[in-house]
């Protein structure tokens, strides 16, 4: 083309060299001759490590040789607002297409190390590569760490990432590495590997039962934490100017103490008498609540399963909140006696089966004992065994009598949800519509009832 930069059009040639390589490894595992010399030709020209071009090589080793690369890592595949590409003459926009191409190596290498996840056996050395890969691609979205694969909140490639995790886990002799200390320490915990810790635990024994038990313990403590803080944050009430401040220093108000008692100023010996000392109200407003949660413990909804249960128990630990916790799939069981430590309610729960809301209302509703201090939180797809019209029935009931009912499509880190479009109408026709099923949506939901 005429008047062409041709420096220009080898800044265009070489990115698209380098996706339409990571292109062919994702979608067929077998080396491309020409495409793999012609991807090493432009890495080692724009001087970057050819390690990149290898899916064996974990992120880690390559940043640990190239401590360098890690400040470019960080949020590369977040959209750059401030972009100057075709707005500053030539030379501004040859810069810009020759660190596209930089990004292009960047951004192949984190994705053909997370994408490109193999056939086969998994050992626990190589789930644990795979997880600190995928940490990686979180950290080049802007995303917190866990977010994408299921631990943490996060956005629309988290069913990806948590797919590819679960198929690792699956591919995994789980049993053999549980039982071998070492191999065990080497395993990170994560929403995948605690579903299948959690269907496996019948056939655990012995160490491998131990181990298990002390991985699904971190997970939950470390949920657990970040769930707190969120509680926390949504449930401080208002103050409660009826209840007498403490008198101790730490609420003393000395601003107010010292304006109060202006008037005590003496000129004479510049100095100010006290006679009466101010303090800060601090308590809040609580009034005692209900709070009954019911959740599907089916296939579909493990993830919510085990935030649920954690989220109950850190409510559970407010003052003058009453929780009930109750599991369900074609069985219901009350989990209350255990909401206050998840790792033992999850312990309790069968996750798998059908679906029966019926038996779970059957067992929650004589827990309402006074409808307009109670709430009801129903987490579920709500796809019934054809027992859909029984179930609105009695959720419709509850809602008549006073209870605040949230019905919830689930309760993920990643904010998906999948309700029967059956139940959603009805809800809504109700005046209850589906809360998001982001936990955040949740405790935002629960933050009026508490306060």
């Amino acid at each position: 083309m005429t008047g062409e930069n041709p420096e220009v059009s080898s800044h265009d040639s070489r990115r698209q060299v380098l996706y339409w390589r990571l292109l062919a490894r994702l979608f067929d595992p077998e080396e491309q001759a020409a495409l793999e010399s012609a991807s090493l030709a432009v890495v080692e020209d724009i001087g970057l490590p050819p390690a990149l071009l290898d899916p064996k090589v974990s992120v880690d080793s390559t940043v640990q040789r190239h401590p360098e690369l890690a400040a470019e890592l960080d949020g590369l595949m977040v959209p750059d607002p401030e972009s100057t590409t075709g707005t500053e003459g030539d030379s501004a926009d040859e810069r810009d297409r020759a660190a596209e191409v930089r990004r292009a190596a960047l951004v192949s290498k984190v994705l053909l190390n997370v994408f490109a996840s193999g056939s086969g056996t998994v050992t626990a050395g190589q789930l644990s590569q795979w997880q600190s890969d995928a940490g990686w691609l979180e950290r080049a979205l802007g995303c917190e760490p866990g977010a994408l694969r299921g631990g943490r909140p996060a956005g629309g490639a988290g069913p990806e990432l948590g797919a590819i995790e679960a198929d690792l886990v699956r591919r995994m002799h789980l049993r053999e590495v549980l039982a071998d200390p070492a191999l065990a320490s080497r395993l990170t915990p994560s929403m995948s590997l605690i579903e299948q810790l959690l269907r496996d635990k019948g056939n655990l024994s012995g160490v491998a039962l131990a181990n298990a038990k002390s991985l699904i313990r971190r997970f939950v403590d470390e949920v657990a934490e970040v769930l707190r803080t969120q509680v926390e944050k949504s449930t401080v009430g208002a103050l409660d100017r009826s209840v007498p401040p403490k008198r101790v220093f730490r609420n003393l108000d000395l601003d107010r103490t010292i304006w109060k008692n202006l008037t005590n100023w003496s000129p004479e010996e510049e100095r100010l008498y006290v006679d009466r000392l101010y303090y800060r109200h601090t308590a809040r407003k609580t009034t005692p609540q209900r709070l009954i949660v019911v959740v599907d413990q089916s296939g579909s909804m493990v993830d919510s399963m085990v935030n649920c249960t954690i989220l109950a128990s850190i409510f559970a630990g407010l003052p003058k909140v009453d929780v009930h916790l109750i599991a369900y799939d074609t069985r219901a069981i009350d989990l209350t006696p255990w909401v206050d430590d998840p790792f033992e309610t999850l312990l309790r729960t069968n996750l798998g089966g059908g679906n029966d809301g019926p038996v779970a209302m059957a067992m929650a509703r004589p827990k309402i004992t006074e409808p307009r201090s109670t709430v009801m939180v129903w987490i579920s797809d709500f796809y019934e065994f054809d027992r859909s019209q029984p179930l609105f029935e009695g959720i419709e009931a509850v809602h008549r009598s006073g209870v605040k009912f949230i019905p919830v499509g689930s309760v993920t880190s990643s904010g998906r949800q999948e309700v029967n479009p059956w139940f959603r109408e009805r809800f809504k026709a109700l005046g209850t519509p589906v809360v998001s099923g982001h936990i955040r949506g949740l405790v935002h939901e629960l933050k009026t009832f508490l306060t």
